[in-house]
């Protein structure tokens, strides 16, 4: 899958007009096509819903809307179009829709020129699915007069009606980066747009749930059409990595060989986990250095798992003495990977020791790394040797806020306010890949590119998490050390859809209040055998094409 852009509305606008003007395609193909999506996709995943309501504006978003119902009620339903304004202001292709619907059938168009008027149609809203397409990417916040009295009708109805947005739920602003809408917007279960995401659909929260789709539709742009300055990416794109079957041929040796630097006395949980993890994406060999207190606890995760015994103080915390040469050399003895940080401690020797092994090198070569927890820390506290302990390597950064913020001396609070332009700044500046990771992790890279992840869910905000990920980051780094950016992104993108696949079945895992980290493993086999971009034509940036998208009622 190539990399899929993310456009700013002004963006999409150049690239539709591209399309038309330097490839020949005529904008009112591509509305077809626009238009041919959404019905398709309303047939396909919401296949119980017999009666549709469109509420449609003036504008390219109500064209879409226009020509959509046409080919419902070519497929059998039972069509209405309500049209929010005089279709005698209506200009270009939306036009050429209105008149094309207009005499196809024009009994199933109804109009709306003033807010009273609204109360005459309330039997459109007992629909089993309302179609919103009202305004789309060209918009610009807020709704106002008509569109926002239609949506205070809406509300006030108390529909239970399934809503499918045509490109964004209308009010949204397309280039928004907020998590919620500045103004009133219309609510969604399910969001189908064209070409390429905008900013709203990566980082807005436009749906009922997380479970719901949203979904980019290809409409015939050619890929070359489509420009951004923003250099940002939807990081789901990077999962095709992972897709290829490995070779007849393949031995251990192939997938390298992860050591989990760790596991300080009673901190077995964390190292066991990003070590199981490591096993689970597929690296070769995976090597647990940890204490000798904690070994036998680690060793028993599985037996698939190496260790090894750390040198420890008197009083049991990791120590320097592991810097030995003979004992790094012993350490790091044909390892491709380093993950150093679960459970490794705070006391001044082991945050030496830490930074000493970060510093270090195997044959005169310096290891890729990724480093997280006790370990960014232990950096925080030294930034001064960032520099070189990414020198000459890659090296991967997995703070969340807090530790963002140590790393940064900023707040939690400015860590926030500006999430992209901090982490690009901070990748570019030390040459590392930093995933700072929250509601929609971003993984940042040395050239400036950031990568926005869009699975994961609030079941995830338990102990654990963190360290299952640093270990899917250095196992699929070993499978792919030549393209570490995708293998970073592909970790980031499976380890949030592991735990979507998981919340949505039932058993121990499948509610966000009762899962575990670990549990999250167990599906990590789906997650690898689902294609975000299948023969479907979609793309899913959010959810799955499962039945449950059927009808609001079966969620």
């Amino acid at each position: 899958m190539m990399c899929m852009k993310i456009l700013t509305a002004a963006e999409m606008h150049a690239c539709d007009r591209a399309t038309s003007e330097r490839f020949g395609i005529p904008s009112i193909d591509l509305m077809r096509n626009a238009s041919r999506a959404v019905a398709d996709f309303v047939r396909t995943h919401f296949s119980r819903a017999r009666s549709i309501t469109v509420l449609c504006g003036r504008g390219n978003n109500g064209g879409d809307g226009l020509m959509a119902g046409r080919l419902l009620v070519e497929s059998g339903l039972e069509v209405t179009v309500l049209l929010l304004g005089d279709p005698e202001t209506m200009q270009g292709d939306a036009a050429q829709a209105f008149r094309e619907l207009d005499a196809f059938a024009s009994h199933l168009i109804r109009i709306v020129t003033s807010i009273d008027q609204l109360s005459d149609h309330a039997g459109l809203l007992e629909a089993d699915l309302i179609l919103d397409a009202i305004v789309g990417t060209g918009f610009k916040p807020s709704l106002r007069d008509l569109p926002l009295a239609a949506l205070e009708w809406l509300k006030d109805s108390k529909t239970k009606a399934a809503i499918v947005s045509v490109d964004l739920p209308s009010g949204w602003d397309a280039d928004g980066t907020e998590s919620h809408p500045a103004g009133p917007v219309f609510p969604s279960d399910a969001v189908v747009t064209f070409t390429a995401p905008k900013p709203a659909h990566l980082f807005g929260q436009l749906t009922h749930r997380l479970a719901d789709p949203i979904v980019v539709a290809s409409i015939g742009s050619p890929y070359e059409s489509i420009v951004s300055s923003l250099n940002l990416h939807w990081g789901g794109s990077a999962k095709s990595i992972t897709d290829p079957a490995r070779p007849f041929d393949s031995n251990k040796g192939m997938y390298g060989h992860v050591l989990v630097v760790g596991g300080s006395v009673g901190k077995s949980g964390a190292p066991g986990m990003a070590s199981l993890s490591a096993l689970r994406i597929g690296a070769g060999l995976v090597t647990a250095a940890v204490a000798p207190p904690v070994l036998s606890l680690v060793a028993a995760l599985a037996p698939e798992l190496m260790t090894h015994a750390l040198a420890i103080t008197d009083s049991g915390e990791l120590s320097t003495g592991n810097l030995d040469p003979d004992k790094l050399e012993k350490l790091l003895h044909r390892i491709t990977v380093l993950a150093v940080g679960p459970g490794l401690g705070t006391t001044p020797e082991a945050v030496a020791f830490a930074l000493g092994l970060l510093e270090s090198s195997e044959d005169g070569k310096r290891l890729p790394a990724v480093v997280d927890a006790d370990a960014l820390n232990a950096i925080s506290q030294h930034p001064e040797r960032l520099d070189k302990i990414a020198e000459g390597r890659t090296l991967v950064l997995t703070p969340h806020p807090g530790e963002m913020a140590r790393l940064t001396g900023l707040t939690i609070k400015q860590v926030e306010a500006d999430r992209i332009g901090l982490a690009r700044d901070f990748a570019t500046k030390h040459r590392l890949i930093l995933v700072l990771k929250g509601w929609r992790t971003l993984i940042a890279h040395p050239d400036g590119s950031i990568a926005i992840n869009t699975t994961g869910n609030p079941g995830m905000a338990k102990g654990g998490s963190g360290d299952l990920l640093t270990g899917m980051v250095a196992g699929l780094l070993a499978q792919h050390p030549h393209d570490p950016q995708r293998a970073v992104e592909a970790a980031v993108y499976l380890h949030g859809l592991a735990a979507d696949i998981t919340v949505r079945q039932p058993g121990i895992g499948g509610d966000q209040h009762t899962l575990l980290a670990t549990d999250s493993l167990t599906n990590l086999s789906r997650a690898f055998h689902f294609h975000p971009q299948g023969d479907s034509g979609y793309c899913w940036l959010q959810g799955q094409p499962r039945k449950r998208y059927q009808d609001r009622s079966s969620k």
